[in-house]
């Protein structure tokens, strides 16, 4: 199980190693991905908060990204948080994820990123539920939840 502090070992000190690597041109992407999806997941757009209703869904499910079809997250470790995104307390496997300093605000924080694609998601922080207490507060327009 992750913690904040195996997250805030792999920001200093390097992700795991994807399973396998996809790499496009901003054109490529362009051409497969809606305007929004793209803005979100390429340029690290973020969504109005409570504007999906994958927020409020709880459905069984595994949720891939938008861009590669990488399997990220499942409907199990789904929560509501009650900030407006889709939340999880866990990614389905270690090295799903990559994590990456996000200074862009006043704060820092630790973007999560598609380790397949480099995808956008979204951020994670360490206010979630017991056991892990994390929160990986994620864009629904880079998942597809998938039966």
């Amino acid at each position: 199980m992750l913690t904040w502090e195996s997250i805030q070992k792999l920001v200093s000190q390097g992700n795991l190693g994807p399973d396998t690597r996809l790499v496009k041109t901003s054109e490529e992407w362009k051409s497969l991905l809606s305007d929004e999806v793209y803005d979100v997941t390429r340029n690290a757009g973020t969504e109005r908060p409570f504007s999906s209703p994958m927020c409020t869904h709880f459905e069984a499910g595994i949720y891939a990204c938008a861009c590669c079809d990488t399997l990220l997250f499942d409907s199990t470790e789904k929560f509501d948080s009650g900030t407006g995104w889709p939340s999880f307390t866990q990614p389905l496997k270690e090295n799903a994820i990559a994590y990456h300093t996000d200074d862009s605000l006043l704060r820092s924080r630790v973007e999560i990123t598609c380790n397949t694609c480099d995808a956008h998601l979204g951020h994670v922080f360490p206010d979630g539920p017991a056991p892990s207490k994390l929160r990986y507060c994620v864009n629904a327009l880079s998942l597809q939840r998938k039966s």
